[in-house]
């Protein structure tokens, strides 16, 4: 559980308790007349007295079970089940109701009947409401616990989804950068050889320094930046002199943390649709700000430019910049933003935004 959740766990219960108190001094003070402060007054004390006990024996109770082997979700919260409830509950209502009307008596200077000054049927209607209202105020608790519980579980199972989709939105991007790149080095073998070679070899040295960053959910964005440049270098061999690249990121940045690849297919777009068909080719530009407290991240190329209105929205533009959008939602949700705009002078950038 964390800070937050106990947090509200014990403002929920402080909270609870303060309003069964109100209700049962108003039906005390209906019922019985008399001061209306001073039955609020020993309402609080007895309900106050009662709550803090039950709840201290339930956690006793909770740790000795969990001491001997039991842990669940329940026990972690320090519901203990109704068997160990009942006489938790029990002990609980007579302690805080004697201590309670004790504490009263030391604030307001008077002195309240206890049960065993009381005749017999007005000591066991007494005894018979405190044991009431406490059974009744931990189902309450109950009730309320249970609906914590079940939404941690359900926020829980909510990020698991997310993070599952986001590894399954991940492995699809791989193969597909690697089907590129293959299909660049089938053409390489036929026409230059040796050129082939060194970019054989180069891919598998970026294959390898990727391969356990890219099963992480996130790495630091230096560490992104560092296999663009394995991935630059490949396509450099690839395309030669055509292909100019200027990596930007400050230092301050390069410890915060993104999702693996999150700029990959965003290069390989602007090189595939951007600097191949240009016959000059043109300057490749990554570069990393921020704004504030967002990350502001761009690709931007000097090539053809964006041909349709679809591309200018980032719609219908492939597979690459589809899988940005989606890990961006899937991650961030609205906090994040994705777009692909054309360059005064020629060429296109795109620029995300995402929080730090």
């Amino acid at each position: 559980m964390t800070s937050t959740d106990r947090n509200h766990d014990w403002t929920t219960h402080v909270g609870g308790t303060a309003l069964i108190c109100v209700v049962v001094g108003l039906l005390n003070f209906l019922l019985q007349g008399g001061s209306f402060g001073i039955a609020m007054l020993y309402s609080f004390t007895v309900g106050a007295q009662i709550s803090l006990y039950i709840s201290l024996l339930m956690a006793g109770v909770a740790l000795l079970l969990r001491r001997r082997g039991g842990d669940s979700p329940q026990l972690r919260h320090g519901w203990v089940g109704w068997g160990w409830v009942a006489p938790c509950v029990l002990l609980g209502a007579l302690a805080g109701y004697a201590g309670g009307l004790w504490l009263g008596d030391l604030l307001s200077g008077r002195h309240a009947s206890r049960p065993w000054d009381m005749p017999g049927g007005r000591a066991a209607v007494s005894v018979s409401f405190v044991l009431l209202v406490s059974v009744l105020g931990t189902f309450f608790f109950f009730s309320l616990f249970r609906l914590n519980a079940l939404r941690l579980e359900q926020a829980q199972a909510q990020r698991q989804a997310a993070e599952a989709r986001l590894t399954l939105l991940q492995s699809q991007l791989e193969p597909h950068m690697l089907f590129n790149t293959l299909a660049h080095l089938r053409v390489l073998i036929k026409l230059r050889p040796d050129e082939a070679q060194r970019m054989l070899d180069q891919l598998i040295a970026y294959l390898r320094a990727t391969l356990q960053a890219s099963r992480a959910t996130e790495h630091p964005l230096s560490e992104e930046f560092e296999r663009l440049s394995d991935y630059l270098a490949l396509m450099q061999l690839r395309m030669g002199e055509r292909l100019r690249v200027k990596l930007v990121l400050p230092a301050e940045l390069g410890g915060l943390p993104i999702p693996p690849l999150l700029l990959q297919p965003l290069v390989e777009n602007a090189i595939k649709h951007g600097l191949e068909p240009h016959v000059e080719g043109g300057e490749l530009r990554v570069t990393a700000a921020r704004d504030d407290k967002r990350l502001i991240l761009e690709v931007a190329d000097s090539g053809a430019g964006l041909a349709t209105p679809g591309e200018l929205t980032g719609v219908g533009t492939g597979f690459g910049l589809a899988q940005v959008k989606e890990r961006l939602a899937q991650r961030y949700g609205d906090t994040a933003s994705f777009a692909l705009t054309p360059q005064t002078g020629g060429g296109s950038v795109a620029r995300i935004e995402i929080p730090t």
